[in-house]
């Protein structure tokens, strides 16, 4: 006992100041109080905003910058048709194989969107290493592999980074019950969950709203009031810190610029063609959901690739996508695609303000240099044919992309196959009224670049 007691008394006396240090202890558990006072969620609703807006901005820049290396190697290369072709296939190829390879060696759930697994948890179903961190690192490397790929494979970012927030949402509701010494509440870990998906689509778009009107929409089929100011909140943190990065980069631009006229932005007779293109696009959606369910069953129960799939999916992975962008090879088919053209080109010259069919036949627009619009217009196939054998390429070319076994995301694709549609029904609404819908009086021109939008 004497021992023990020399023992307290040498660790008190080691501690210089006692008083000042109790002072200044209870100052902290004061500051501590006040800051928690609004509630600690709050917190950590603005480090995820921030966390997940910086990783976005990291991905965008590091597949910018690879992409941009890549093609420059194309157009050094000169006119060897076989490194031209090697260049162009083998880039995405060893890319995605990559991707395959590396998230499926860590853990087999990082592939595919997520989405659907996020809805399950949410739902109540237990799911395990879904939410898990080590998932976390291998989505982030296997999605900046995969938007590397660029415009061949056609996959986008949006699911799989909703699910890469929803990861770094469940950790940081492990670090808020180890800060605060509460035991772990399943209600709250739901209300990060929900505001994870809010902030995956603000860091991905730079749009606060459409992440949370997604995290209503599609993700939750029962959503709490209360949640909208938490979504609302970490997705607005995000949408800011990702504009403060790009002003940092010296890049404030819209990310998908549109420039539209406002003296007229439509006829009340357009739309009746805005029904049409509704139900054309209606009708192409079903098409889609059923031949893509045709294709992963088929994809199962074929012998060959079942056992690629089972064993070898990196093979898989690699015999696909060299398949993909062998089609997509600019001085082959690719020229009847604008394949030459990015994820984000394509959108924004879809959204073009001017009429393609007139601007084709002119040789002063023609020779307009650095014109998105241009990779579209083919000597022998016009505007109308290139975009029709878009549509029609792509559809199948999603669908069989849909099951390469990588993390990969399916809404941005899908929102240049609409553009697409409603760019191929403005213009052929412009070329039959070139005057517009009325023709007595001054012309009102049919802008095409509306319809892109509403498709």
């Amino acid at each position: 006992e004497e021992e023990e007691e020399r023992v307290l008394v040498s660790e008190h006396m080691w501690r210089p100041c006692p008083t000042a240090r109790r002072r200044l202890r209870v100052c902290l558990e004061w500051v501590k109080r006040q800051l928690f006072h609004v509630g600690e969620d709050w917190y950590f609703l603005f480090i995820l905003g921030v966390l997940m807006a910086t990783i976005s901005f990291m991905m965008d820049h590091l597949v910018s910058r690879v992409y941009a290396a890549h093609r420059w190697l194309y157009q050094e290369i000169g006119d060897i048709g076989v490194l031209k072709y090697l260049s162009w296939t083998l880039y995405p190829t060893a890319l995605a194989t990559f991707s395959s390879g590396f998230s499926q060696s860590i853990t087999p759930h990082s592939s595919g969107s997520g989405i659907p697994e996020l809805k399950t948890i949410l739902m109540g179903v237990v799911l395990e290493d879904y939410l898990a961190i080590q998932n976390f690192g291998a989505k982030v490397v296997g999605l900046t592999c995969t938007l590397m790929c660029g415009s061949s494979v056609f996959l986008g970012k949006v699911g799989p980074y909703v699910h890469l927030s929803a990861m770094a949402a469940a950790y940081l509701g492990k670090m808020r019950t180890s800060v605060t010494r509460e035991y772990e509440n399943k209600f709250k870990q739901r209300e990060m969950l929900v505001a994870a998906q809010a902030v995956g689509v603000a860091t991905v778009f730079g749009a606060p709203i459409s992440g949370v009107l997604f995290s209503i929409e599609v993700m939750s089929p029962h959503f709490a009031v209360r949640d909208y100011w938490r979504g609302f909140f970490a997705a607005t943190c995000g949408a800011f810190m990702l504009h403060l990065l790009a002003v940092f980069n010296k890049t404030i631009v819209a990310l998908f610029k549109i420039d539209l006229k406002i003296d007229f932005p439509f006829d009340l007779l357009e739309t009746f063609f805005f029904v049409i293109l509704g139900v054309v696009c209606g009708l192409v959606a079903c098409a889609y959901l059923f031949c893509q369910r045709w294709m992963m069953v088929a994809v199962r129960r074929n012998w060959l690739t079942a056992k690629l799939l089972a064993t070898d999916k990196p093979v898989y992975t690699a015999l696909v996508v060299l398949l993909l962008s062998s089609i997509t090879f600019p001085p082959g088919l690719g020229q009847l695609m604008a394949s030459r053209l990015t994820m984000k080109e394509y959108l924004t010259s879809l959204f073009d303000n001017h009429t393609w069919g007139v601007r084709a036949p002119n040789a002063s627009w023609a020779a307009e240099p650095g014109g998105l619009w241009q990779e579209w217009d083919h000597p022998s196939a016009t505007i109308f044919g290139t975009l029709a054998f878009f549509l029609v390429m792509k559809f199948w070319m999603l669908i069989v992309a849909t099951t390469l076994p990588l993390p990969a995301g399916y809404f941005m694709p899908i929102f240049i196959y609409g553009a697409a549609i409603g760019r191929l029904v403005g213009e052929v609404v412009a070329l039959l009224f070139p005057r517009g819908l009325h023709p007595q009086g001054p012309p009102r021109p049919i802008i095409p670049a509306g319809y892109a939008l509403a498709g």
